[in-house]
């Protein structure tokens, strides 16, 4: 399942996020790859221990777990840090094809997930840069992503992906992990199916009709048969 989400930030949040981005050091992207991932990846990134990556890593996770459509489609139960990347055209960067660590932790806070879903959130523009596109592979082929600053797209962490080479400008972007309560994704995508089937009913006929309060009772038993907390 692949979940596009619009206006995660403001365009003001975005400005606010490149400002402050822009006036810090960046280093190497290989820094948090696993022994795979770093044969392909080249970009650069934040220190993921810096003091701005966390505090604007903070306000990601705010920012998202108020949001409905992103709390619907991940039903999150742990968030990593969110990390800062951009890819520069001058410098060739690019991200072979790739799957994610099944584990990550993080050496601040002594977190560790499972990494059920990868998380790219845009903070460039499109016309800002040429080539840059998320590439995320399943069974039913190869999809493309390039979405407007301040939107972001939740994909299974388990699936093969890329980001093609930036031949003009620069790509921005945060990306991160999240495990979720719901394990299984077949399962976590019928509950995301479900629900918003839910919301375009109670938009029609209202929070109070009895088929809606039917289906939502159906849609919290089933996250009861396979959460895990």
């Amino acid at each position: 399942m692949l979940v596009c989400i619009p206006n995660a930030l403001s365009k003001d949040e975005v400005a606010d996020f490149r400002r402050l981005m822009d006036e810090n050091a960046w280093e190497d992207g290989r820094s948090t790859a696993g022994a795979q991932s770093a044969m392909v990846k080249s970009n650069e990134q934040l220190p993921p221990d810096s003091e701005v990556a966390r505090k604007l890593g903070s306000r990601i996770v705010s920012a998202l777990t108020s949001n409905p459509r992103f709390i619907s489609a991940a039903i999150p139960l742990q968030i990593f840090p969110p990390l800062f990347n951009r890819y520069r055209a001058a410098d060739g960067h690019h991200f072979g094809i790739h799957v994610d660590n099944a584990v990550r932790g993080d050496r601040l806070t002594g977190l560790r997930i499972r990494t059920d879903l990868s998380v790219t959130l845009f903070l460039s523009e499109p016309d800002e840069y040429d080539g840059g596109e998320l590439v995320v592979e399943d069974l039913y082929g190869s999809h493309e992503v390039k979405l407007p600053a301040g939107d972001l797209v939740v994909y299974p962490a388990s699936s093969l992906h890329m980001v093609t080479p930036v031949t003009r400008g620069m790509r921005v972007a945060s990306f991160f992990w999240l495990q979720s309560m719901i394990r299984d994704a077949h399962a976590r995508s019928l509950i995301f199916d479900l629900d918003v089937s839910i919301q375009a009913l109670v938009e029609r006929l209202g929070r109070d009709d009895p088929e809606t309060v039917r289906l939502t009772g159906i849609y919290h038993n089933l996250i009861r048969v396979w959460a895990e907390v």
